[in-house]
């Protein structure tokens, strides 16, 4: 069967859904294809059922911090299978309501892996689909590991299915995901050990507030070691064996399960782009400022399989889709606005970021104030025992306007989400100490900082 689209959307997740609905709320005949279920990493796989995880480590943690302040934890526990039916409970029936939301949008959607033929063709199974513009929107996946014994790790999907949580647990790599995943871990009972080849997790975010976050992980049992290579991991009769060398010294470190927490790849390589002669690296589909294929005009990508200049976050995914759409509905070159996006490890607490890093903002040779708050000891962090908050804000001295702020603490990624709409718009910090917040609340905290 051949049918005729007036674009193509390869790739349902967060991009390819909202530039499908806005192309179909146009009229336009629109197909939608993915080989999974229709939502994506982060409604399925990734963000969301990953913070319906947390919520069970929060209340732990929570509690753990209250100890001796009135409440008696008593034999409060994670009962891991309970949790993950809580997270099924969403994660299950998305797809089709995302799908039902398409068709309603008029987007015919397609099941299957999505093959080019050509610049204006792919099929799909045994049927050919015609169009004279596509979108590749299919997101990323695991980056292949190299070492011995790579394949008997497990990726973050297969991390948030497993039907019960095992005592010890390495992750490989020291980005978010295996931060985020330990010390979910480490609050349900495991004992978790996050490995990073580097001299520095997490070197999106602050370096200083990083140090603390590791402090508190280690108390609540999070394992962090910096320095530290696999070199292979060997199946063994109880689990797994992971041999490593840290600063020139081997070691073994025994473990149930081992974890890939060592970064992503756009999924590309399963399209056949070089068929439909469209340009592509690990970093993304080569695009243009206006997200338009540097080797084919009827291409455009968006989302971790574009390779732009926006960060790889499903917000971001999201304004790429619209904007790609928009581009092709209105044959324009509009550009993406990445200003004033943040960013948050989701550990507990939460460690945020927008704007410039500290090291940034000095190589661009910005003259800056740099403004440090230990709130471990303000009232918002007292009232619920944490021990551990502080915030690093910087300010252009030359104008008073933010350009990076670096926060952690509880529920403090709130605290950059009102930056960030500072930064968007070009506020200062004069003018963001005007607004009186209502009292007691966390908000409240933001002029102290400033």
């Amino acid at each position: 069967m051949t049918a005729r689209f007036d674009v193509i959307v390869i790739g349902a997740g967060m991009a390819g859904i909202a530039a499908a609905n806005k192309c179909g709320a146009q009229g336009w005949r629109v197909a939608i294809v993915d080989s999974l279920p229709y939502g994506g990493t982060c409604a399925l796989r990734g963000c969301d059922p990953k913070k319906i995880l947390r919520r069970g480590a929060e209340i732990i943690d929570a509690s753990r911090l209250m100890r001796g302040k009135g409440i008696d934890e008593g034999q409060i526990r994670i009962n891991w299978t309970d949790l993950m039916r809580h997270k099924r409970g969403f994660t299950d029936p998305a797809p089709a309501n995302m799908e039902n939301d398409l068709r309603r949008h008029g987007v015919q959607t397609l099941h299957g892996q999505a093959r080019f033929v050509d610049a204006h063709q792919i099929s799909v199974g045994d049927d050919v689909h015609h169009t004279e513009r596509f979108l590749v929107a299919t997101g990323a996946r695991p980056r292949p590991l190299q070492f011995d014994g790579h394949e008997h790790l497990i990726d973050s999907t297969q991390f948030l299915d497993l039907e019960d949580l095992p005592p010890r647990i390495v992750f490989v790599g020291g980005g978010y995901i295996s931060f985020e995943f330990a010390h979910i871990a480490a609050r349900a009972g495991s004992h978790p050990i996050i490995l990073d080849h580097g001299p520095r997790p997490l070197k999106g975010f602050d370096p200083d507030l990083v140090d603390l976050l590791i402090g508190r992980g280690v108390a609540a049992g999070v394992d962090v070691r910096a320095s530290t290579t696999v070199t292979a991991v060997r199946a063994t009769a109880t689990g797994y064996q992971v041999q490593v060398n840290q600063d020139g010294t081997d070691a073994t470190i025994d473990a149930d399960v081992v974890v890939h927490g060592a970064g992503r790849l756009p999924e590309l390589a399963d399209l056949d782009l070089d068929r439909a002669g469209i340009a592509w690296s690990e970093r993304g589909i080569r695009v243009q400022p206006h997200l338009q294929s540097t080797t084919q005009p009827g291409v455009y990508a968006a989302g971790d399989a574009a390779d732009t200049a926006g960060p790889p976050l499903t917000p971001v995914a999201v304004i790429e889709g619209k904007v790609a759409a928009s581009n092709m509905l209105k044959a324009a070159s509009t550009v993406p606005d990445y200003t004033g996006i943040p960013s948050a490890v989701f550990t507990i607490p939460e460690l945020a970021r927008v704007g410039l890093l500290e090291a940034e903002a000095r190589d661009q040779g910005l003259n800056i104030d740099v403004r440090y708050s230990d709130a471990s000891t303000w009232y918002s962090s007292y009232r619920i025992g944490e021990g551990t908050a502080a915030a690093k804000i910087l300010v252009n001295k030359d104008d008073d306007r933010i350009v990076g702020a670096h926060l952690l603490g509880p529920d403090y990624t709130e605290h950059a989400n009102t930056i960030a709409v500072a930064i968007k718009l070009g506020l200062t910090t004069r003018q963001l100490k005007t607004t009186t917040a209502a009292y007691p609340t966390l908000g409240s905290d933001l002029g102290s900082m400033l």
